[in-house]
């Protein structure tokens, strides 16, 4: 009996630790926003005033399209021969269109729900996450500015990258790693000149 129980012990005992340290495979996660930079918009690096003309102009943001290849792979750990998936089964363009949306807030532009003078669409283009010793990201958009009347005022490329370190799989690091990518989008793109005079002009 004592043998049986001993034997059982063992075999409980492994199992726990065979659970304890077998990673947790990252398939269908949702994806969550935790920035954790660009807290203000004195980070944004701007001329004095560049948002002056612009801060009144009402922009209207439509959902922007995935066009991406494979639209549930969002990144991959590439530490080891096996490489390990990250998936979402979230819309990874609302995902992105939402956070400009609350990017351009921050900055202290006006946007809205309906009725905008500017209306900006996009493709999103490239949307990872690649983990080998660090976490490192990349957004690439497709950004486009068109008027009430549908006319094309700009079109153009919207980039961001973003680095972290942290424990190796960890959906955490990717969370940030991912809404940093897409808020140094923002700021890249607020600093295209010719973009915001798009938003200026508004008929």
């Amino acid at each position: 009996m004592k043998i049986t129980n001993g034997i059982a012990f063992v075999l409980l005992f492994a199992g726990l630790s065979a659970c304890h340290t077998a990673p947790v495979r990252l398939d269908n996660i949702p994806l969550m926003w935790k920035p954790t930079s660009w807290k203000s918009t004195s980070e944004l690096k701007l001329p004095a005033g560049a948002l002056k003309n612009i801060l009144d102009t009402k922009v209207q943001f439509n959902a922007f399209k995935d066009v991406r290849k494979n639209p549930e792979l969002v990144a991959e750990n590439n530490e080891n021969a096996t490489p390990k998936p990250v998936t979402t089964r979230d819309n990874v363009g609302e995902f992105v269109s939402a956070h400009f949306r609350w990017a351009f807030d921050r900055a202290g532009l006006t946007t809205v729900d309906s009725g905008g003078d500017v209306f900006v669409d996009g493709e999103v283009r490239q949307f990872f996450v690649n983990e080998t010793e660090i976490y490192k990201g990349q957004v690439l958009l497709r950004i486009s500015v068109r008027n009430r009347a549908g006319k094309t005022l700009w079109t153009g490329a919207a980039t961001g990258t973003a680095t972290n370190f942290g424990h190796s799989y960890s959906a955490e690091n990717y969370y940030e790693v991912f809404s940093d990518s897409v808020l140094n989008a923002v700021s890249s793109l607020l600093e295209d000149a010719d973009f915001r005079t798009a938003l200026a002009r508004k008929e």
